[in-house]
This record gives C-alpha cells, structure tokens and sequence, in this order.
C-alpha cells in the first residue's frame, strides 16, 4: 500500500520538493537548481532524478510512493499539458506523461503554481478549517488561486485564479506584463506599489520618510505604520484596488475565506486594514462578512498544495 507521496514546487530558480507520508505528515524537504537552459529541457529530467535518488535514500519502491504533485509557474490544462511557462521557456509541455514515465509510472498531477499555493494554504495554512477559498498573493506581481470544496478550480483554459489581471481601472495608460491596461496587479504589487509611490513622492510638496529614488514597498507600508501621509495614502490606494477586486471575486465564488500572502502580505494588519475597508463597501451584502486572513506557510505553500493534490 502506498505510505508516501512527493510535492514539487518549481520556481524560476530553484525547485522545492518535499517527501510527505500518505496521512499528509512533512517528512522533509529540500532544493535542487532549476536548469532553465535549453528551453528548460533539464528540469523534469532532474525532478525525476532527484525523487528517485530520495527514494532510494529511504528505501522506497514504486509501489510505496501514491504519487507526485507539481506546481509550475504557467497555466494548465486537463491531463497535466502545460500551455506555456515563459520563465521555464517551455511550450506547450505534457509534463505529467514525461514525469511519470521518468518516474516508471507512479502518478503525477500538475498545477499552475499559485492555485497549487492556494491549495497548501487552505490545507495546512491561513485556510485550514474551511472548503472554499480565495488566495490572493501580492509579490512581484499579483496572482491567486481560487478552491471550491477542498479542490482547485483551474477552469477550461487553466486561466483560474488569474486575479491580478481583472481589470480595476479603465483610465490607464501603461500597459501591464500581460498587454491589458489597469490590471490590479499594476497596482497592489509589490512593483505596483513602488510606482504609486513614486507618483505620489513627484506631486507631493510635504516632507516625506520615503525616498523616490530607493523606496521599496517595505519602506512604504514601515512609513505608513508611523503616520507618513505620502505612504498613507499609496497603501490606502492599493487598499481600495484590493478592496474593489477582492468584492467582485466574492459576488461570483463566495468563498468562507480570503487568504492575503506573497512578500507583501508581511506588512501585516496595517494592510488587511486597508483591503477590508474598501472591501466592505463594494461587497454584494452576503458577502459582507467574508474573513481576510494572512498566509502562513511562506514558500511552503505550494510543495504542500503539490502533494495535496495526489492525497486528494
């Protein structure tokens, strides 16, 4: 009877694997390089190698191992076809057939990374207790994942969950990464904020703690903390955008939760304040009372919503 499985989060750099019983209790977890050359043909040839090296470390056969989950940084679709991961250079990619027949067959499912960190984080995180979730992650850019009764909705085009690119302001003119204008992510990012910052420095005529030239969105949530009015006003600026995207996901999905995390999301309370002020005016009235809570599993998240998906 199969006793373990193993969850894969593979990230730009490196890879995050983790070796999990079949009850779901951490065992261990470690990092390999992600070999990104040559159009990123190496990394599943070395997530094979790295799984079946720890297999034998612990003495494991096939049959013992109920499967391998992964998280990858592009959308996918039924059957484990990636459409895509620019930062792997990958096409089109059927990265569960060639994993698992690395792998002689044990089990593979694949996710898009953010609905896979969703996943972890409604299982062992900032929504554990509940079946239905929204993650939103605020880093670099904003992404999400959205789960209905313990399962990933990834939609027909594997697109689910892409809550940084709903559109909250019409009168932009600086196209986002994804060729749209006024997309959240523009906005409630971390480089999203750094902009608004820089916008709000230029115009404003009083003294100011934040420094346009080195200012990082810690430097704006740390000075907003001490009452600085420029930062103020930036974190209540991506508060409402929030705020409005968080009320429109809610009025379609109605989740028990929403789950803030990301590098950003470290700003802590000062920040859930801000999203649920605006929230709780733009929300449909059954939605009102919809709880914000941080994410706690950091980069954990999702070589824990990796293995979830096979223990599912």
């Amino acid at each position: 009877m199969a006793s373990y499985a193993y969850g894969i989060d593979v990230g730009g750099t490196t890879v995050k694997c983790g070796l999990f019983q079949a009850d779901g209790t951490y065992v261990e977890s470690w990092e390999i390089p992600t070999r990104t050359v040559d159009n990123g043909k190496n990394v599943i040839p070395d997530i094979a190698e790295t799984i079946k090296k720890n297999m034998e470390e612990h003495g494991l056969t096939r049959k013992e191992v109920a499967g391998v989950g992964i998280g990858v940084p592009g959308p996918v679709k039924e059957g484990g076809v990636v459409d895509g991961c620019v930062n792997l250079g990958w096409g089109v990619y059927h990265v569960a057939a060639e994993l698992s027949v690395l792998l002689d067959g044990i089990r593979v499912e694949v996710g898009n990374d953010a609905n896979v960190a969703a996943l972890g984080e409604q299982w062992r995180g900032g929504g554990q207790g509940y079946r239905n979730v929204v993650m939103i992650t605020l880093g670099t850019g904003v992404g999400g994942g959205i789960i209905i009764n313990g399962k990933i909705l990834a939609g027909a085009h594997g697109a689910g969950g892409e809550i940084g690119h709903i559109t909250v302001n019409r009168n932009e003119s600086i196209p986002c990464n994804c060729g749209k204008k006024g997309c959240l992510e523009q906005y409630a990012s971390a480089t999203g904020i750094v902009r608004r910052a820089k916008e709000v420095l230029a115009a404003n005529t009083k003294a100011s703690l934040l420094n346009p030239d080195t200012v990082t969105s810690k430097d704006v949530f740390d000075a907003a903390k001490t009452g600085d009015e420029a930062a103020v006003s930036v974190v209540q600026f991506a508060g409402r955008m929030l705020g409005q995207a968080a009320a429109t996901i809610t009025a379609v999905v109605d989740p028990d939760v929403i789950v803030i995390g990301g590098g950003v999301s470290k700003a802590g309370q000062i920040l859930l304040d801000a999203i649920t002020k605006y929230y709780a005016s733009n929300a449909f009235k059954a939605c009102k009372e919809i709880p914000f809570k941080l994410a706690v599993l950091g980069n954990n998240a999702g070589m824990y919503g990796a293995v979830k998906m096979v223990l599912n």
